[in-house]
């Protein structure tokens, strides 16, 4: 079952305007499919396959020299060396666009070298598992670049209408985006309790234990089980290492990994001093629902819909929707953060960009 994904247009216009493209963001959310969907005629590496490994690896400047343009790189991170190399070869045609698409899943080295050596020669558009409308083969909804327009008008608000029925809602929002665990659970139930399982532990041995290798493993399984608890709220990191008798250290470690490694998304408060922005402490959640809820151990809406976490989980979903909504469009500089006074009033999100301040409650 192919979907739609509302990002290759994205990738498209970009690809006309630098050199290289990469696609970043969790494993097993789409990024290999679509790029090759995106360049079905491009050269194809994947540097998690040996071969194409040692190909790339052994010998870098002879490899593009001989393949110097429309190649694909997946899992790049890989091979943390190729983006220095890759500078120097964009460098040699500086003006020359649409040549490379890099992929990556979690890895600091793969941030390191997109922001230190391919500053400027190469945009960075981020992937996650299926959209709500993707799933439902439905468009991006027009209500993100009426927003983003300032002469948009309330009445052309009010008469959006979406053609998503409350099922359809219910249902994504209960399994997440992840697209096969979605398009195969159709087939076979268990599949996606299986393949949840499957995914965290692949999680923990390829990305956590390789990139973080001094973390202990058992405590980290741990951490991202109690914070089950916690997703959709403030995070008091404090009061969350006392409870698991981690250090406060420990505990900001552990969750700057999550969010670095895409499984976890930190809103900061609303606060046009940045200073105090760091300052104070976060809203965060599961960005993907559907992990959330397999670690509650909720696989039935009936029992979601009456569980303790379930607002916390809803509010979570519809933000993370409207974030990856205003990701789609072209505009740039857009923060989303969160909004809470001291009497605990609050406003679940807050979109910052060019256009002006939206809240959405």
């Amino acid at each position: 079952m192919d979907k739609k994904r509302i990002l290759a247009e994205k990738i498209k216009l970009y690809l006309q305007m630098f050199p290289a493209v990469a696609v970043i963001g969790p494993r097993q959310c789409g990024k290999s499919t679509l790029v090759q969907a995106v360049a079905p005629d491009w050269k194809y590496y994947d540097l998690e396959r040996p071969d194409d490994y040692q190909l790339i690896s052994s010998d870098p400047l002879g490899f593009f020299s001989r393949q110097r343009d429309k190649v694909i790189i997946d899992e790049a991170q890989q091979f943390p060396e190729l983006f220095q190399v890759l500078r120097g070869v964009i460098d040699q045609d500086r003006k020359a666009v649409g040549r490379f698409i890099l992929t990556g899943s979690s890895s600091p080295e793969i941030v390191k070298g997109l922001s230190e050596s391919l500053a400027g020669r190469i945009a960075t558009i981020e992937l996650w598992p299926f959209k709500m409308v993707e799933f439902c083969d439905q468009p991006l909804p027009a209500i993100y670049d009426l927003l983003i327009n300032r002469s948009t008008t309330l009445t052309q608000l009010t008469e959006l209408r979406t053609s998503i029925s409350v099922s359809q809602m219910y249902e994504h929002w209960l399994l997440g985006g992840y697209p096969e665990p979605r398009i195969k659970g159709k087939e076979n139930s268990a599949f996606h309790g299986i393949w949840m399982d499957e995914y965290f532990a692949d999680y923990i041995r390829r990305d956590i234990q390789r990139l973080f290798p001094r973390i202990n493993t058992h405590n980290f399984r741990l951490f991202i089980q109690s914070l089950s608890f916690c997703s959709g709220k403030i995070i008091n990191q404090s009061s969350l290492a006392r409870a698991l008798e981690i250090t406060s250290v420990t505990t900001k470690e552990y969750l700057d990994i999550l969010h670095n490694t895409f499984i976890w998304r930190d809103l900061r408060s609303f606060e046009k001093n940045s200073l105090k922005k760091v300052q104070k402490m976060p809203k965060g959640f599961f960005r993907d629902q559907g992990i959330l809820h397999h670690l509650l151990k909720l696989d039935d809406l009936d029992r979601l819909m009456v569980h303790p976490e379930a607002g916390a989980s809803f509010e979570s979903f519809v933000i993370e929707e409207v974030i990856r909504g205003f990701q789609c469009t072209l505009q740039a500089g857009i923060e989303f953060d969160f909004y809470r006074t001291r009497d605990k009033s609050e406003i679940d999100l807050i979109v910052d960009g060019p256009f002006g301040i939206i809240p959405i409650e």
